[in-house]
């Protein structure tokens, strides 16, 4: 089902507030989804671009079907496993479609999916807003077939200013500025720079979309998180994670093998978990029983590692684009703290109850939201190579 962020025709008083829910992988966001639904009359929203697939649910980490019994979920498993082109442009439009008499709870996952429905940060394309996502190519994954160097080339002719903002071997961002300025005429660059300027508007896009936004984030100590990371993974395996990799593997992605085609870059295929146990998957059988156990155990570690490093980057991206956000049109962030799990109640339940009560009230929140210093005169996205090494550094503070 389509999702509900409109907020509608609203009853007198305050508008219904937007709830997201950020933090990283395994610190609770889904169970905090749930039980603010039950409580608040809310319904979920996910977003986390490996969730709109169909099939590996326990690799995705989705709900449960009771959990999506108990309050309704929106956003998961709706696109066919093989369709490689649906993007975060898809998501916006499918997510702020329909209006509902309840109250949006955003939960991610995806935190690039969360800025695309908060604030005016995207540019569709006319391929985008014409067609529905197909197993077929489109333009960019078109470009993407390029050598990185004439990709980047093309880019440099085109829109210098956004050439030099990104990585030359980023080949899916340079190859979508390609496609933007292929099908409107504009530079990327200079789309950015309307949104930006548009009343509400600053440095990071444009205006804010949804002013009663309440943003609630779920942080860990990183040691306790770890641990909690690596059970996961533990869990995950009684479940049934590797039963769930074969099949999958069976009848999506051996025959794309077999014919040197898999691609691990675009759609469900670039899931963390499966490309750790290809190596284990495509050897299953034709080893050795010694073998095999060696390529699963490296494929387990390998995932409890890529796992841990995803979840750091998740709370950088939160720091850097929601603590650290400039401009005026910045929704207020509360943390809550979830390293202990037997304090759920006091440190994340009831605060965030309290929280979110406050804003349908319209009331101030006893909580403090957190913010973090922006310093305008640094660049983050501007690129320099070494002349000595011939490195690519990104950033200001990377060159220094």
């Amino acid at each position: 089902a389509a999702a509900a962020l409109c907020t509608g025709r609203a009853p007198p008083g305050p508008p219904r507030p937007l709830v997201v829910i950020l933090g990283a992988t395994g610190t609770g966001k889904s169970a905090l989804a749930v039980q603010l639904g039950l409580r608040l009359g809310g319904e979920i929203v996910s977003a986390d671009s490996m969730q709109v697939y169909k099939g590996l649910d326990i690799i995705t980490n989705k709900v449960s079907p009771q959990e999506q019994q108990l309050c309704r979920h929106h956003m998961i498993s709706f696109v066919d496993p093989l369709v490689s082109n649906y993007t975060v442009v898809d998501f916006r439009d499918r997510a702020d479609i329909f209006a509902r008499d309840k109250i949006p709870i955003v939960v991610g996952g995806t935190n690039y999916y969360i800025e695309s429905l908060l604030w005016k940060v995207l540019v569709s394309t006319k391929e985008k807003a014409s067609s529905a996502p197909s197993p077929a190519p489109d333009r960019k994954e078109e470009l993407e077939q390029l050598d990185v160097v004439e990709l980047h080339r093309r880019l440099s002719q085109v829109d210098p200013e956004m050439a030099a903002k990104l990585h030359p071997h980023d080949k899916r961002k340079v190859a979508r500025s390609l496609q933007v300025f292929e099908e409107t005429g504009i530079p990327h660059s200079e789309i950015l720079h309307r949104q930006q300027e548009e009343e509400g508007g600053g440095p990071l896009g444009g205006p804010l979309k949804y002013p009663n936004s309440c943003i609630l984030w779920l942080h860990a100590d990183q040691a306790a998180l770890d641990r909690r990371l690596e059970q996961r993974v533990d869990d995950m395996l009684a479940a049934g994670l590797l039963e769930e990799l074969r099949d999958f593997h069976r009848r999506y992605n051996q025959q794309k093998v077999a014919e040197n085609r898999q691609d691990y870059q675009h759609g469900i295929f670039q899931s963390i978990g499966f490309k750790e146990f290809h190596e284990y998957l495509v050897s299953e059988g034709s080893c050795s029983p010694e073998t095999s156990a060696l390529l699963l155990q490296r494929g387990i570690q390998a995932l409890k590692q890529v796992t841990k490093r995803y979840a750091r980057r998740q709370n950088k991206w939160v720091r850097n684009r929601f603590l650290r956000r400039p401009g005026p049109n910045v929704p207020p962030v509360y943390g809550l703290e979830v390293s202990d799990h037997l304090r759920w109640e006091e440190d994340v339940l009831k605060p965030a109850l309290e929280i979110v009560e406050s804003f349908i009230q319209g009331r101030q929140p006893p909580a403090e939201p957190v913010r973090m210093e922006f310093d305008a005169n640094e660049d983050k996205r501007r690129h320099r190579v070494c002349e000595l090494c011939h490195r690519v550094i990104i950033g200001d503070r990377e060159w220094a």
